[in-house]
């Protein structure tokens, strides 16, 4: 699952790959961002921790993996 962070107070973005299903990390994302004064906190698939405080987190993309494509297209 690719999860997209974007910050209120950055023009760069937090790329998470988890393992999580698509309806966990929406459970997570939506109980976090209900608590103003708490933190997101995410892993990813190889095992990093990423912890985000709430109060910054501008908007979250949640998006299935897709495929990487190898060569040229045609």
């Amino acid at each position: 699952m690719d999860i997209k962070i974007g910050f209120s107070d950055s023009a760069r973005e937090l790329v998470v790959v988890s393992n999580q299903t698509q309806d966990e990390v929406l459970a997570l994302v939506t109980a976090a961002v209900a608590d103003d004064a708490g933190v997101l906190q995410l892993a990813d698939d190889k095992g990093r921790q990423y912890v985000v405080r709430n109060s910054r987190i501008a908007y979250v993309e949640v998006g299935k993996n897709q495929a990487r494509q190898v060569g040229f297209a045609g």
